[in-house]
């Protein structure tokens, strides 16, 4: 058995996540039993398709976002000439390098830093897809910030932040980067997407002490480390998220991944860019900092969250007249997310 293959097996947040929500479908059909409506969970933010199932358009869900917090976007449709993407990328004042991504996307899948007008046409004609063209954020920090609120009350909570770490090595004036990421445990396990990425680099040999920034990108599956950062809640940020959801009518439950410097000027409301905001299927990602979590608590900590969603749903629906998406409707979409989940992956 190979190093990679090991660590994924031996480390559970390799794990797939069939093994995080099948064990915790019978709390799923009893909730579903109380609300008496299998896609009661729909109503949860009405503000969003499906309330944020995965089938939305991210690039019209960040509109959402007060235009402070948001980082500069264009959505580009497939097969648009090129010369008039570049046209409307100047026009928002994007330069590069800038990050594109699809619109429907999935767990970082085919999110790129683009550095150069070509790379960019080369990205478009290989994913004929829509794509959001988003500014590049240099903020110093990224987080995942877990936000809930009751439709009837003006104060939310925050049960989850995750702060990202992302992956590096630090050369030793003899190794290739190859052999340094070869020989770090996390690093290797991604050496199929740094082959991409630094393809023309693998051979050289950094020098002593030199750090390399493998991925920019705050994506679990692009190597970035996720550590629990809930001793970071505070009531000030959960006031200065208060805000953000009042500002937003008809967003009450998701993960929030944004850009940062300092803390406590986010604390503050200050300097920070929403990168997504993500709705009834975004997880509570501290989870899988799996040195301070085991399994068993993370499979309960989706269950506390699912709790949280049943509350904020059902009240949508009784108090606020919400309607329940039909399953039949719900479970078709997610049968077409599926189907293009698969078609876009096989673009790569």
């Amino acid at each position: 058995m190979s190093k990679t293959k090991f660590e994924k097996i031996r480390n559970w947040e390799y794990w797939p996540s069939s093994m995080f929500y099948v064990p915790n479908l019978p709390y799923a059909f009893y909730l579903a039993i109380r609300a008496k409506h299998p896609a009661f969970f729909s109503a949860a933010n009405p503000a969003i398709k499906s309330s944020g199932n995965g089938t939305e358009s991210k690039f019209h869900t960040i509109q959402l976002v007060p235009e402070k917090y948001r980082p500069k976007s264009v959505l580009i449709p497939p097969n648009k000439c090129f010369q008039k993407v570049l046209e409307e990328i100047k026009n928002q004042n994007i330069n590069f390098p800038l990050i594109a991504k699809p619109d429907i996307g999935f767990r970082g899948l085919l999110v790129e830093k683009i550095n150069s007008e070509n790379d960019l046409e080369v990205y478009l004609k290989n994913y004929p897809i829509d794509i959001i063209v988003q500014e590049f954020l240099d903020h110093e920090n990224e987080c995942g910030i877990f936000y809930h609120r009751n439709p009837n009350k003006d104060s939310g909570h925050i049960s989850s932040i995750t702060l990202k770490k992302f992956i590096s090595v630090k050369g030793d004036g003899k190794s290739t980067l190859r052999e340094l990421i070869m020989n770090d445990d996390r690093a290797c396990i991604y050496i199929e997407l740094f082959e991409k990425i630094h393809k023309t680099s693998l051979n050289n040999i950094p020098s002593n002490n030199k750090n390399i920034k493998l991925t920019v990108i705050g994506n679990h599956s692009k190597g970035t480390q996720f550590i629990n950062g809930n001793h970071l809640i505070s009531n000030k940020l959960e006031r200065t998220f208060d805000d953000l959801s009042k500002s937003i009518n008809g967003w009450y439950y998701g993960r929030v991944d944004l850009k940062y410097n300092s803390f406590e000027n986010l604390e503050n409301g200050q300097d920070f860019k929403v990168l997504e905001i993500n709705g009834i299927i975004a997880e509570p990602t501290h989870i899988y900092d799996a040195k301070n979590f085991t399994y068993f608590q993370a499979l309960k900590a989706i269950r506390i969250h699912w709790k949280s969603l049943f509350q904020i749903s059902v009240i949508n629906h009784k108090v606020h007249k919400i309607p329940y998406k039909s399953a039949k409707k719900f479970i078709h979409e997610m049968f077409e997310l599926k189907s293009y989940i698969s078609s876009i992956k096989k673009l790569q």
